[in-house]
């Protein structure tokens, strides 16, 4: 197969569960002394290399950038070195559509976990290269907001909300992220599933950054909080 660096099983040894109290720590500790850099944008990078319908898995794929981890891993990696090289402390795995919910859409549902894992050991394997023990790099697991807003738009429980982001969460996790990056989420209710609550605690111990539209400008209230 045309770009393929490894097979899945040859990442299992990079495909392991973090010490996230070590890596909290280190982040911490960090972030004491200096601001970190975070990559930017997976998308726009992978635009760049005008990929083929092929590159995703066919036709029906094509789009899902999730599934190239799977399909086109040396494109994915590249990004991750790339970014490391420009000066990046931080990566994101490439997985903002990564739930159930979301890759459903293209027929993937039931491999969620696995292309999280994935998309993990990839990040992963791009921070080892560039770890040094003067500038420790990191891998944060990317979970975007989904293509359903529970609040405003429905088409989904709360219980399905928080299965498929437990099931993202559970394949960042194995995959070897430091730490889990909740992001772009415009409704409160969606970020409070997506960092945990409601699942048994002590289940996963998160890190998170969420960014919010906080103001419904007809109501002047954050979206997704009741009427008091």
């Amino acid at each position: 197969m045309a770009g393929k660096i490894a097979p899945t099983e040859e990442l299992k040894d990079r495909s392991r569960m973090r010490n996230l109290k070590e890596a909290e720590r280190a982040l911490r500790g960090l972030l004491a002394e200096r601001i970190l850099v975070l990559d930017g944008a997976m998308g726009t990078m992978l635009q760049q290399r005008n990929l083929a319908a092929a590159d995703f898995g066919g036709v029906s794929l094509e789009g899902c950038n999730e599934n190239l981890v799977r399909t086109r891993p040396d494109v994915v990696l590249d990004v991750h070195r790339k970014y490391f090289e420009a000066g990046s402390d931080i990566v994101e795995t490439n997985s903002f559509g990564g739930t159930p919910l979301v890759l459903g859409e293209y027929g993937l549902a039931a491999d969620a976990q696995a292309l999280n894992k994935q998309a993990a050991a990839l990040a992963r394997r791009a921070a080892e290269e560039f770890s040094t023990p003067g500038k420790p790099r990191f891998v944060a697991g990317s979970m975007g907001p989904t293509t359903k807003a529970i609040t405003v738009t429905g088409g989904v429980t709360f219980e399905g909300l928080q299965d498929s982001y437990y099931i993202q969460a559970k394949g960042l996790l194995e995959g070897g992220v430091d730490l889990l990056l909740v992001e772009t989420c415009q409704d409160l209710l969606q970020a409070k599933i997506a960092t945990g609550y409601g699942k048994p605690a002590g289940v996963f111990r998160l890190t998170s950054a969420t960014w919010f539209d906080l103001l419904d400008l007809d109501e002047r209230r954050p979206v997704g909080t009741a009427h008091r």
